[in-house]
């Protein structure tokens, strides 16, 4: 099929099978290896890669053609990896046995406050950014996108990306410090 990404999910809305396998085949590569750079088990990568695309399946209806494809699959992407990271911290840890290699680490309840409060107050200093800054921040650091990816998904030149990251990262360390 001689389609761009946004042709394909719009098929794909459509219920089009075949439009679904160019998409997979023509995204899952690069989604495995930028989901590689942020999570080293390459079993949950390959879980969150399967996710990612049954979710494309069941939304791209919903896809709205705004933005890049590309943006909008990486958006899901890191969602769904966030979202596996999640259900792992919810898992309950198991202790090996005396004499076991491998014990599994457990925070200690100091840690745990410790990090409650830093959380909080990073979230207190996020909500305070402007909107766009804060849109910024979430699509090049929470998503990984690049400024090009991030300046397409956003509607803004790359310039007003690197302009308000970088004014949102002074803001953040202000009111961090």
């Amino acid at each position: 099929m001689d389609v761009d990404d946004e042709e394909l999910l719009r098929l794909v809305g459509k219920g089009d099978r075949g439009a679904f396998d160019v998409l997979y085949a023509r995204n899952a590569p690069w989604l495995v290896l930028r989901l590689r750079r942020r999570c080293r088990d390459p079993e949950l990568v390959r879980e969150v890669v399967q996710e990612t695309f049954l979710t494309v399946w069941r939304a791209a209806a919903g896809y709205r053609g705004d933005g890049a494809a590309v943006g909008w699959l990486w958006s899901v992407a890191a969602g769904r990896l966030i979202d596996a990271r999640r259900r792992a911290l919810a898992r309950p840890q198991s202790v090996g046995v005396p004499g076991d290699d491998v014990l599994a680490w457990s925070p200690s309840a100091e840690d745990e406050v410790l990090a409650g409060a830093y959380d909080a107050e990073l979230e207190r200093a996020l909500h305070r950014l402007a909107p766009e800054l804060r849109a910024v921040l979430q699509a090049t650091v929470l998503d990984g996108l690049t400024v090009r990816e991030a300046a397409v998904l956003l509607g803004v030149p790359e310039g007003t990306v690197k302009t308000r990251a970088m004014r949102a990262r002074r803001e953040l360390r202000a009111a961090l410090s």
